[in-house]
Formats: structure tokens, C-alpha cells, sequence
């Protein structure tokens, strides 16, 4: 296999590797929203920052809230899990075909 084969590889790794971490910052949001931290703890402001965004575009897309409870989270979770299932394999089929 050439060298771009495993580079494709090592993509796919490290691209599910990505996903795993910001799957346990969200996890991590959705723990800190049940207690009431310091918002202005670096560490808290550096969760909602990085979660916020993708949060907010799933709760303006779909009506993921029911009786005060936010389900977003567990649908940017299940995305994650599936752009996982996706994506690594998908990657690394196509650097066994091609490469």
C-alpha cells in the first residue's frame, strides 16, 4: 500500500478520534446543565463555547425541546455516532481501492 493509502488511514483515525473527544465534551455540557457551575470557570466557558454553536443550530432546525428538558445533545450525539460508523470505514474502503 503506498504511502497516501496510509495517509487516508491515519485520516480516518484521527477524524474519529475528533469526534470521540467533542462526543464527551457534549456529554459534558449536557452533565454540567444539570448542576449550576460557575459561568465564569474557564473550563465551563470552554464547553459552552466549543458546544454552543452546534446546539443552537439543532435547537433553531428542530423543535428538540419538551417540557424544559433539551434533547439536543442527544441528537448531536447520535450524529456523531453515526458520521463515526460513516467516515472510517468509508475512508478507509477507498484507500484500499484506489490505493
Amino acid at each position: 500500500m503506498p504511502v497516501i493509502g496510509y495517509f487516508f488511514i491515519a485520516l480516518a483515525r484521527v477524524i474519529e478520534t475528533v469526534l470521540t473527544i467533542y462526543m464527551w465534551v457534549v456529554v459534558a455540557r449536557a452533565v454540567l446543565s444539570w448542576v449550576n457551575p460557575d459561568p465564569y470557570n474557564p473550563i465551563v466557558r470552554f464547553i459552552h463555547n466549543v458546544t454552543e454553536p452546534v446546539l443552537y443550530r439543532i435547537r433553531q432546525s428542530l423543535p428538540v425541546s419538551f417540557s424544559g428538558i433539551d434533547f439536543s445533545p442527544i441528537v448531536v450525539f447520535l450524529a456523531i455516532m453515526f458520521l463515526k460508523l460513516w467516515i472510517g470505514p468509508s475512508i478507509a474502503w477507498i484507500s484500499r481501492i484506489f490505493f
